[in-house]
């Protein structure tokens, strides 16, 4: 038996009042379930694929508050030779449980794949969760195939899952391919050219199979090319003079993108010179868009002069317009907010409800010597977006002229709502995985629960109830996500709790930091998960690598420290807080850069400042990873909420933003000692 910690007993034995699981209830008055045990073995069988082992341990788990799990996993494991009375048992057994849900999803994909379109469609109505891309693909095509009339507005969403996808699945696919197939007489709006943007985009991220798979069917005979183009671009492009007919064409595009991602001039060179002229406008203008994204990847000072040479720039993808927007904002001393317009105003409909594209939008029509009706529009975009909920529309609010204060609580809530959530089945075994070590069991079923168990999810007052729920057990990750899916209703309490306030405020006011500061970069660090661990080995509240927690720990006097130690809240504390404050002072007190530092290593946002003077939003806007670019402006939106409600008082995100460019030769020498 499992020997558990007296916080996880607390935990445990707070859900003794429960109703709806007997026997949790009645263990939960103790450590935890003598079969706890058993539920992490079979856990472990699972993602070994130990058949024979799961199926030896179900009976032991029957009656556990977590049987659903273990009978999921043990059916889960055989499902493609279990019984249809089997898998139907299952589902009336678990009824209206997240684990009935999530077998129906793998079930129904195994149909789709079997081509069993019949028991789909009879199954696919009492699927719940509706959040799989592949299954909803097989339902798109099972309706096309019911309802042929029904084709153009199948195909405009089946294009859009397809398109989507990084990674290739048989759903879309076979959907795509049918409709593509299907399409002689010109019935709807999924054409050939969906194929071949699928295969660029696919090449464009180094994905060969969803390349193959959309070229095989327009141009089977196509894909020995394949291979050969991906083996060596420039080879292959040497190897043919013309590109006369369509698959010459897509392939030789195929080629120069493949060329771009390493060889980026020779292959604008290339485009230019000789393979340009024989394209169509569109093929060209997307080849154009590829070479000018890498180059803004880059931050090469002529990016934007690729997007320049694109003839429309609605022949181009919502991904390939962000990266015009960033060119564009990094074109020179003064943002070329001309080009930043035209790309906008290119987007898709989604693309433009972007609070990061309107925003951006908003300040292009405003910038110059903007005309009445030109303000207005920015008025408008502006106030579409200002809000305290994120990085965008913060700085909308402060174009609007007010500052970011912490919203009006909402009204309390009543016994009635904190009793639903209480006694919810979903929201409770979801706590009890996460409370014995099961989190990422415990975290979808929570997701489920909240989200997409009924359509819609829940209502606001709902998920503030299932939040504080969270709260009280100080879940503190599902407490912030869940109260973050509010549309209306905005709990500052739960979005942005304060664990641990004392230790932290005391250590950052100690070393000359922000607590403000120090909480943004928590929150979006660990959620304030104490034995939080990244996929990279950093480990603990503000989720510290192991070398840089050594090198942390000599530099500020902890002579003694074992990594071991790492995930006590203190140690992780004082050693995140001294290496936060050593890039800080290293970046001459630059939030962005040395929240990109933390994030990155301060090696890569000392070469990202080069360049032009610019304002920092616009400096994080082109960082070059995504996931630093996202984090950067998550942590500083934290840090600007934080410290309203740490001083009651409005704040600026602009203000902690400032300006980002070349460093000044009269700092000092970066300390290039810092990992």
């Amino acid at each position: 038996m499992l020997s558990l910690p007296s916080k996880l007993r607390t935990i445990l034995a707070s859900f003794a009042p429960l109703t709806f699981f007997a026997l949790f209830a009645a263990a939960a008055t103790v450590s935890a379930q003598p079969r706890d045990d058993v539920i992490h073995e079979m856990q472990q069988a699972f993602r070994a694929g130990n058949k024979a082992r799961l199926a030896q341990l179900l009976p032991a788990a029957r009656g556990h508050a977590l049987e659903p799990w273990a009978a999921y996993w043990e059916l889960r494991s055989r499902l493609d030779t279990a019984s249809m009375q089997e898998i139907q048992e299952f589902f009336s057994r678990y009824a209206g449980s997240y684990q009935e849900d999530r077998l129906r999803n793998d079930y129904l994909q195994m149909l789709g794949a079997r081509r069993d379109w019949t028991t789909f469609a009879q199954e696919h109505p009492r699927y719940r969760m509706n959040d799989d891309r592949e299954v909803r693909c097989y339902a798109l095509l099972v309706q096309y195939l019911k309802e042929p009339s029904a084709a153009p507005a199948i195909a405009d969403e089946v294009r859009k899952l397809w398109l989507a996808q990084r990674e290739g699945d048989d759903g879309c696919a076979t959907a795509a391919s049918r409709m593509i197939g299907d399409n002689a007489a010109g019935r709807h709006r999924l054409t050939q050219a969906d194929a071949w943007r699928k295969a660029r985009q696919s090449v464009e991220i180094n994905r060969p199979r969803p390349a193959a798979a959309a070229i095989e069917i327009v141009a089977p005979e196509a894909l020995p090319q394949l291979a050969e183009l991906n083996a060596n671009p420039a080879k292959f492009l040497a190897s043919r003079a013309f590109a006369a007919s369509r698959v010459r064409r897509e392939m030789t595009g195929l080629a120069l993108i493949k060329m771009a991602t390493t060889e980026l001039e020779s292959a604008a060179t290339q485009l230019e010179n000789k393979w340009g002229v024989q394209m169509s406008p569109e093929e060209r203008d997307w080849i154009w868009g590829v070479i000018g994204r890498l180059a803004a990847q880059k931050l090469q000072p002529d990016a934007y002069s690729y997007f320049a040479k694109i003839g429309r720039d609605s022949h181009l993808s919502d991904e390939l317009l962000g990266w015009k927007v960033r060119a564009a904002l990094r074109a020179g001393r003064t943002p070329n907010w001309a080009g930043v317009l035209q790309a906008v105003n290119s987007m898709t409909d989604e693309g433009k409800a972007d609070p990061t594209w309107a925003y951006w939008k908003a300040r292009a029509l405003l910038a110059g010597t903007p005309g009445e009706n030109q303000r207005a529009e920015a008025q408008k975009l502006l106030e579409s977006i200002a809000s305290p909920r994120g990085f965008y529309e913060m700085l909308a609010l402060e174009e609007l002229g007010q500052k970011v204060v912490v919203p009006i609580r909402p009204g309390p809530l009543t016994d009635t709502e904190k009793e639903a959530a209480r006694l919810n089945p979903g929201l409770n075994r979801a706590l009890y995985a996460i409370a014995i070590g099961l989190r990422a069991e415990g975290v979808r079923e929570w997701n489920y629960t909240t989200n997409l168990h009924k359509p819609g999810g829940m209502t606001d007052r709902e998920l503030l109830a299932a939040a504080q729920f969270a709260c009280d057990k100080q879940v503190w990750d599902r407490c912030i996500n869940t109260s973050e899916r509010t549309r209306g209703e905005f709990e500052a309490a739960q979005r942005y709790p304060m664990p641990f306030r004392e230790q932290v405020v005391q250590r950052s006011r100690e070393i000359g930091l922000d607590p403000a500061y120090v909480y943004g970069l928590i929150r979006q660090e660990s959620r304030f998960i104490m034995d939080a661990r990244s996929h990279v080995g950093a480990s603990g509240l503000m989720q510290v690598m192991p070398a840089t927690a050594r090198w942390t720990a000599k530099r500020i006097g902890m002579n003694d420290f074992r990594i071991e130690q790492l995930n006590e809240r203190d140690v992780n504390i004082a050693i995140g807080t001294g290496y936060l404050k050593t890039v800080l002072d290293d970046f001459a007190g630059s939030m962005p850069m040395a929240a990109a530092a933390y994030n990155a290593g301060p090696g890569r946002p000392r070469n990202w400042r080069n360049g032009p003077v610019m304002e920092a939003a616009a400096w994080a806007e082109n960082i070059p990873f995504n996931e630093t670019r996202d984090y950067v402006k998550k942590v500083l939106a934290n840090t600007t909420l934080y410290a309203a409600i740490l001083t009651g008082q409005p704040q600026s995100l602009k203000a902690r933003l400032g300006t980002i460019g070349p460093r000044e030769t009269s700092l000092p020498e970066p300390n290039k000692e810092i990992p």
